[in-house]
């Protein structure tokens, strides 16, 4: 998803961050079909209010696409792209701007909430709790909940205030790699995440993190060494 066509000007309020180009040169570079990839451009309208990002403007999960109707300069153009590229239907779920607002899907991060399967054919939406606090969010919840027609049957919030502060949703505490059986087998043990690994990783930082910082101690060269010893602590955990 880019912001601006090639040579294209970015004098704006909010700058369109990502460009075709960029994309199109890493669709070169991975070697990537391109009868499988679509470039869609995001709506203007979208990054005047604030979503540069498509990320806050929709999420998808295998089948569900969960859109804002302005998130794409060409919506429908964009899904029938998607549906030519896929080896399945898309379930796209529109939301109305009359439903739910630009600025309110931007100040809740409604589109910016992970959209989680946890079973055959089921999914949970993970969203801050900004969103359980908007009326309008939640009735589209609610609504998407109610309808046999997609596999969204849960929801969940969560307090995120000092992530949401700094301009990031559940979204963007993930980064997602789906993995075949065998692709999972081939990897070490010790990357997985257990609860083992939890408690030491949890104790670890308790005892080394520091619960605050300042503006001298930032200055103090012995902050850096102390900061590459914790990384070097913790990447033996990961790794043993």
């Amino acid at each position: 998803v880019y912001g601006r066509e090639n040579g294209e000007p970015t004098e704006t309020k909010f700058p369109a961050r990502q460009s075709r180009r960029a994309f199109e040169q890493i669709a070169t570079q991975h070697h990537l079909d391109p009868a499988r990839c679509v470039f869609a451009k995001q709506n203007p309208i979208a990054i005047a209010a604030g979503a540069f990002h498509n990320d806050v403007v929709a999420v998808g999960n295998e089948r569900v696409h969960l859109v804002h109707e302005h998130a794409f300069e060409d919506l429908a153009e964009v899904t029938d792209q998607l549906n030519a590229a896929l080896d399945f239907d898309l379930i796209t779920l529109e939301v109305h701007d009359e439903k739910v607002s630009l600025a309110e899907a931007v100040s809740t991060y409604l589109f910016n909430s992970q959209l989680l399967t946890v079973g055959a054919d089921e999914m949970l939406l993970l969203c801050p709790s900004e969103c359980e606090r908007s009326g309008d969010v939640r009735a589209v919840i609610e609504r998407i909940l109610a309808d046999p027609e997609n596999p969204v049957c849960r929801c969940e919030f969560l307090d995120l205030t000092e992530s949401m502060q700094n301009g990031g949703g559940p979204a963007c505490l993930r980064l997602r790699v789906v993995l075949t059986e065998e692709e999972r087998a081939a990897l070490p043990k010790s990357t997985w995440l257990t609860e083992s690994r939890y408690h030491e990783l949890r104790t670890y930082v308790s005892e080394h993190y520091r619960d605050e910082l300042t503006s001298n101690e930032l200055a103090d060269p012995k902050l850096a060494l102390e900061c590459r010893r914790i990384a070097a602590d913790v990447n033996a955990l990961l790794l043993g």
